[in-house]
């Protein structure tokens, strides 16, 4: 029976097969650490019978103060992101994948109430946006030159969105942005 397990530290030193894929983002040992210890709820290994890690998914909780008319809620508007989710070549296409979205999309909903789930992907991975969409998200925007791998081109990224229907019925987190742009004008147009 597979299994979903908490990301742990001793993980890190069984998932490098799973990493050799040259579209996984890949991080030193102290930024996935910091994700095991601030957002745990977060971050899954899914197991097969045998104990082979079949693929792993990273993420977190991100919000910030919405400035209200009743100041004195200063509700969070919170949304979960995706950091990376990866599967081992012998376990593609199994639904792995989807498992683990799955489970980063109900701790989304159920422990912070977020209201979407984001994540980015290279523009030319087709394979990803494909199955990304057969899950309902949505391209919210395009991120020129997002990617900027050393020696290698610049690449655009894609800001994909699924509205949490329990937060958003109306889906508005997940309307189109209508324009690209720039890695600097992130964080002012969330």
């Amino acid at each position: 029976m597979t299994a979903a397990k908490v990301f742990k530290a001793q993980d890190l030193f069984e998932f490098n097969n799973i990493n050799f894929d040259p579209l996984t983002a890949t991080y030193d040992v102290g930024y996935y650490l910091s994700y095991m210890s601030i957002w745990p709820d977060y971050n899954y290994v899914l197991r097969s019978p045998d104990g082979s890690m079949m693929g792993y998914i990273m993420g977190k909780a991100e919000g910030k103060k919405q400035q209200t008319e009743e100041q004195s809620k200063a509700a969070m508007k919170w949304h979960g992101h995706v950091t990376a989710v990866t599967v081992a070549p012998e376990f593609r296409r199994l639904g792995v994948a989807t498992l683990l979205m799955n489970i980063l999309e109900e701790t989304t909903e159920k422990n912070y109430a977020g209201s979407f789930v984001d994540l980015f992907v290279r523009a030319s991975n087709e394979n990803a946006i494909n199955m990304y969409k057969k899950l309902g998200y949505k391209v919210y925007r395009r991120v020129l030159e997002y990617y900027q791998d050393e020696g290698a081109r610049k690449e655009n990224g894609l800001d994909m969105r699924k509205a949490m229907i329990a937060i958003d019925p109306h889906k508005t987190t997940e309307k189109p942005l209508g324009r690209d742009i720039t890695v600097d004008e992130l964080d002012e147009t969330l």
